[in-house]
């Protein structure tokens, strides 16, 4: 499952950034995102992690992520 949210984000990120830095843990359904790019230049904490969770609704919806940690940064941040 790994290997398909790093599609989704990479899906819905990559046409805002090219410099995407995505890793993804998977633990039964609970998932540690963590995502470095451009994009989140300027962005306040709440809406990098509305842009994250904006790519993987769908498998919140669906149950086969339950719970989710976000971390999400710009390049000077990381």
């Amino acid at each position: 499952m790994d290997e398909d949210i790093i599609a989704s984000l990479r899906e819905g990120l990559s046409s805002q950034a090219d410099d995407l830095d995505i890793q993804v843990e998977v633990d039964g359904n609970r998932a540690l995102i963590r995502v470095v790019s451009s994009l989140f230049d300027g962005m306040s904490r709440v809406r990098k992690q509305q842009t994250v969770y904006a790519c993987i609704d769908s498998f919140i919806a669906d149950g086969r992520i339950h719970a989710v940690t976000i971390q999400a940064s710009a390049p000077a941040e990381a």
